[in-house]
């Protein structure tokens, strides 16, 4: 089963809804859902937000955060995350940003990007990946690790007691936009070590 047709599984059994906010993935995660068959009893809706004037005035994103912290930022996905829940009446949302490229914005190389999850008001995971490869696969990539974090939510996998999942530059993807299981196995070792 693909990690949509799980995510869209498991809202199912829990009889909750999903919503995406997203701006480098403009509606992939979204499509990506709404691609599995039955969708349509968890998918609430989706807001392509790219420019900051629309984050703030669609989604809530504070102007302050904007300025301060930029769109590129933990501050924005999560603002993103729980303004899309909101206006989207969905008890779960996904948020996307970042940089697909081909350049870098606001002081961030291509590949930094950031996801946010929201469970109704509260922020309930983030994660800040680097990504590699060109500007498709750098969104593919965006859309696998989006999914990757609700279905493990979901799933019980991705405990929310940290509140914020951090895979950081050490969760670079080969070319092909992609984590490895070394990087994730990496990854375990740091957090339990």
């Amino acid at each position: 089963m693909t990690a949509p047709a799980q995510v869209v599984a498991l809202l199912r059994d829990r009889g909750e809804s999903v919503g995406t906010a997203e701006s480098l993935t403009g509606g992939m995660v979204s499509a990506a859902l709404t691609d599995v068959p039955g969708a349509s009893a968890v998918v609430r809706g989706a807001v392509v937000a790219y420019a900051a004037e629309v984050k703030e005035a669609l989604l809530g994103v504070p102007s302050e955060v904007v300025r301060e912290r930029g769109t590129v930022s933990q501050e924005c996905a999560e603002a993103m995350a729980l303004g899309g829940a909101r206006s989207l009446g969905a008890d779960w949302c996904l948020a996307t940003t970042g940089v697909a490229g081909p350049d870098p914005s606001e002081g961030h190389p291509v590949g930094t990007v950031h996801l946010a999850l929201a469970h109704g008001e509260q922020v309930v995971g983030h994660r800040v990946l680097t990504l590699r490869g060109d500007r498709d696969q750098i969104r593919a990539g965006t859309v696998e690790q989006a999914l990757e974090l609700l279905r493990g939510r979901l799933s019980g996998a991705v405990s929310a007691a940290r509140g914020t999942v951090e895979t950081g530059p050490a969760a670079a993807a080969p070319v092909a936009g992609r984590t490895t299981t070394q990087d994730r196995d990496a990854r375990r070792e740091d957090e339990e070590g």
